[in-house]
């Protein structure tokens, strides 16, 4: 199976990637957790982009601090993150699918449709997104976890570290609305949502439950 993970920035689409995985294997079945941006090049300078550390480069003389850049525009993210999604499924998602492996990934190209639809054009810009991924393959199983944006903030802030590029409250209130009517944007793909504002175990076994009762249908 290919699963996927999606929500706000603290729906804890993160926690919930590793207790799947450590639940698939302790079963027996043999799973590997990824996500995205992901691990290569694309995705290195994506997170780059998302924690402000892009900078401008110095001025002609050589004198003054370099500082940080201004973030690229929607659409110029939106095609970064296709370039990695398609660089991820090459190098590491179809190869650990082909060796028989579960793939669980912590986002995928709902999350582009997504953050680059709301922080740009809004639902104007859904068709072009989904067009650039339309090469990416649909996951079997994308596991939404619906949750209030102020717990989620909430939840930001106890982890610490400094605010990324998306985690403007405002944008998280129009996420959190976009993911809880998804289904209409992607009428093919599989989802099941699970309500995130429960303890980390009580989600966990909600995902669990999802999860075997898909691996017991028949795939088309």
């Amino acid at each position: 199976m290919f699963i996927a993970l999606e929500g706000i920035d603290g729906s804890g689409t993160t926690t919930q990637t590793a207790r799947l995985v450590a639940a698939l294997r302790e079963a027996g079945i043999a799973a590997h957790a990824t996500c995205e941006p992901s691990a290569g090049p694309v995705g290195a300078l994506i997170r780059q982009i998302l924690a402000g550390r892009v900078v401008l480069p110095p001025e002609p003389t050589g004198q003054g601090a370099r500082q940080p850049g201004p973030a690229p525009s929607w659409a110029s993210m939106a095609l970064l993150f296709a370039a990695d999604r398609l660089d991820h499924l090459d190098a590491e998602v179809l190869p650990a699918l082909a060796r028989g492996r579960t793939v669980v990934t912590d986002r995928y190209d709902y999350s582009s449709v997504a953050y680059q639809s709301m922080s740009g054009e809004g639902g104007a810009a859904i068709p072009w997104l989904r067009d650039i991924n339309r090469h990416a393959r649909r996951p079997d199983l994308t596991l939404v976890l619906d949750i209030d944006p102020s717990v989620a903030a909430e939840r930001r802030a106890l982890r610490g570290g400094t605010q990324e590029l998306y985690e403007r409250a405002a944008l998280q209130q129009q996420l959190a609305a976009f993911y809880a009517d998804i289904d209409r944007y992607f009428p093919v793909d599989r989802f099941t949502h699970v309500d995130a504002s429960a303890s980390a175990d009580v989600v966990a076994a909600k995902i669990w439950r999802s999860v075997r009762e898909r691996r017991a249908e028949p795939f088309d």
